[in-house]
């Protein structure tokens, strides 16, 4: 696997994970809704710790920055 997440990303990705997470536990969300966010935040979470997106490889998106 090739890296295509740049920090910003995955800081964006770990902090919407986070928020769900707080969102669940404070019982704010619950029911279908909560299993489907909370599987939302396990992939954003997968992803950033591996840097790697597979949605992004069809349409070339790439976010991490080249060194020159």
């Amino acid at each position: 696997m090739k890296k295509n997440m740049g920090s910003t990303d995955k800081i964006i990705r770990i902090t919407i994970a986070v928020i769900i997470a707080a969102l669940y536990f404070m019982n704010v969300i619950s029911g279908t809704l909560a299993i489907v966010l909370g599987i939302l935040a396990l992939v954003f979470a997968l992803t950033s710790f591996i840097s790697f997106c597979p949605l992004y490889l069809p349409f070339g998106i790439n976010t991490l920055k080249k060194n020159k």
